[in-house]
């Protein structure tokens, strides 16, 4: 797994692929050369875990296993991963909470596929333990804010592109990491929405803004506001953009490809002009395919429409999950986490509907990149009806994380009691590494974990202590599965 940058595609297994739909159908184990062999283990972190400089942790909205540092013997498997928060605890209104990296140091001893833990063992397979928090700065040094930009925009200079700014701070809603071989690191956000790369120490070195068609409008100008005002702030005007990305859903998936060509990144649902100003008709995303050749300066290289799953909800009302995570397999195909919201352990709502991993693939969609559909003026799909001169991405499931069976076996479940056991509402964070065996020189596991949102009844953020609405008390935690994945680790 650490040849991961350098290895082949999976174009041979993939294109065994049958007819891929958008449509949901349950787990499926085996997807092509692809195999689900079910859930391994499981761990947490408590809510009342603080990083080194005393505030409340929260993470599991992107997360990068280090993968030339994972070891197996006799014992288990030990390694480290780097998980990324978001923007802070934001119930009431985002806060100045500075952007930051935890380092969490991971013991793991799995259970056979198939097999159930020993009594009492049933969610301690995964040791996760906060090993170091690095801040992350911008391009000066300075720090970064979580506050939402409202009006702020920091202008072009230095090679950056336009910026959200928030109180004179660079304004960051951070999603996913991908940890390159020297340390330094790709984050895609919300707000831009971007992709900012950073040094190993944590400093902004270069960023890049997507097409116009994903960029926020109001009133004709960017404007980088998620209506998540900060205390004593007023609301954007309007409320909504006019165009781009809708509020909150922005790079939330992004993955370097394992040859290390290509770096993709995906919107969390569909642009406003494209049916992103509503639950129902928010279907049709896109997916932005990076030549990662000049670290630096990325070109957009592809870029495809992926319909996101659609589902009918408690009331049968038609709603699309929206992805919060991508693994790449190839420069064609990623797996893909889709959920819905609302509902889960620390939610009023205890059942969710939808939390599945599933396999895209590009091979035979349309490449929309540098046409017309990338200004904000052109709509591919006004209203949620996609352009009929556009192919989207097939799709198919491969993992169902709501699978009553699999979550029996590690004391776990989807809905009621919506207890400590049922699983949270926002599972954001994907990363895969080898088991390390030469009898399954496929097999990886594929860690899963929650962003955890920071609620607890303990916390304590920007100098200030809080305790999150209902008695919400939410660990972050992992669940791993393991998985075949053919062609994955060949030169």
């Amino acid at each position: 797994m650490k040849h991961l940058y350098r290895t082949a595609s999976l174009g041979v297994a993939l294109a065994l692929f049958t007819a891929l739909t958008p449509a949901l159908a349950g787990s499926t184990a085996t997807v092509g050369g692809l195999v689900n062999k079910g859930l391994v283990g499981v761990g947490r972190i408590p809510a009342a875990q603080r990083d080194k400089f005393g505030e409340t942790f929260g993470s599991g909205s992107g997360m990068a296993i280090d993968t030339s540092g994972w070891t197996r013997d006799a014992g288990g498997y030990k390694g480290s991963l780097w998980l990324l928060p978001d923007r802070g605890y934001n119930v009431v209104g985002t806060t100045d909470y500075r952007p930051r990296l935890n380092t969490i140091g991971i013991e793991f001893v799995p259970v056979a596929p198939g097999a159930a833990p020993a009594a009492g063992q049933e969610q301690t397979g995964v040791k996760a333990t906060l090993a170091d928090t690095m801040l992350l700065t911008d391009d000066k040094g300075a720090d970064a804010t979580g506050l939402d930009p409202l009006n702020g925009v920091r202008a072009a200079s230095g090679g950056m592109p336009i910026l959200p700014e928030a109180n004179g701070k660079l304004a960051l809603d951070n999603e996913a990491i991908v940890r390159l071989p020297d340390g330094t690191m790709f984050i895609s956000d919300e707000y831009g929405p971007n992709i900012y790369r950073f040094s190993a120490d944590g400093h902004l070195s270069s960023a890049t803004q997507p097409p116009a068609a994903l960029v926020p409008m109001r009133h004709g100008a960017p404007n980088f506001a998620s209506d998540n005002p900060g205390p004593g702030a007023a609301e954007p005007d309007p409320k909504d953009p006019d165009t781009g990305r809708q509020n909150n859903q922005g790079l939330e998936g992004m993955a370097m490809t394992p040859d290390g060509k290509f770096l993709i990144a995906v919107l969390q649902s569909a642009p406003r002009q494209d049916g992103g100003d509503s639950p129902a008709t928010r279907q049709n995303t896109r997916a932005l395919v990076y030549d990662a050749s000049d670290l630096g300066h990325l070109k957009l290289a592809h870029e495809y429409v992926v319909p996101l799953p659609v589902f009918k909800d408690a009331k049968g009302k038609t709603k699309v999950a929206a992805q919060s995570e991508i693994v790449a397999l190839s420069d064609k195909t990623f797996l893909m986490l889709a959920r819905d919201s609302g509902n889960g352990q620390g939610l009023k709502g205890d059942t969710s509907l939808v939390r599945q991993i599933l396999v895209v693939d590009v091979s035979a969609a349309t490449d929309i990149a540098g046409g017309a559909f990338d200004a904000a003026d052109k709509p591919l799909a006004p209203k949620g009806v996609l352009d009929p001169s556009v192919t989207p991405a097939k799709l198919t499931p491969f993992i169902d994380i709501n699978d009553k069976g699999e979550l029996g076996r590690f004391g776990l479940h989807n809905g009621a009691p919506n207890d400590k056991n049922n699983l949270s509402e926002k599972w954001e964070a994907m990363s895969v590494v080898s088991v390390l065996d030469p009898k399954l020189p496929d097999d990886y596991f594929l860690f899963v974990a929650n962003d955890n949102d920071f609620l607890a009844q303990d916390g304590f953020q920007v100098g200030a202590p809080y305790k999150a609405e209902d008695g919400a008390d939410v660990d972050t935690m992992f669940l791993v599965y393991q998985v075949t994945l053919p062609g994955l680790a060949k030169k």
